[in-house]
């Protein structure tokens, strides 16, 4: 991971919801799941601009909230659509429980 930002406390993002937080002034889509893993995307899905963060979280993709296309979340490969992959950014918890991102991809 690269440089790291603590964004904030893992609690702050609910179970299956995702958040938006600022990082180098990008707008990155925060997300975790049921499972409590979490995950950073660029915000804007590709195809209309929907707002990721407010989309639904199923099976380890992201659901955008507009126009149903979807995403791994992992790797922000488009699933079942011709839109290009979403930026991720590797994301962990802290010891603490804090989310930690890197704006570098993810991988």
């Amino acid at each position: 991971m690269g440089q790291a930002y603590r964004l904030a406390p893992a609690e702050r993002i609910p179970l299956g919801e995702g958040r938006v937080f600022y990082v180098e002034g990008t707008p990155v889509a925060v997300f975790r799941s049921r499972q409590g893993d979490v995950f950073a995307t660029q915000s804007a899905c590709p195809h209309k601009r929907g707002p990721l963060a407010d989309g639904i979280i199923a099976g380890g993709q992201i659901v955008c909230p507009l126009h149903a296309y979807k995403f791994d979340l992992a790797t922000g490969k488009p699933t079942g659509n011709d839109c290009p992959a979403l930026q991720t950014y590797a994301a962990a918890l802290d010891d603490n429980g804090d989310v930690v991102i890197s704006m570098s991809p993810a991988s």
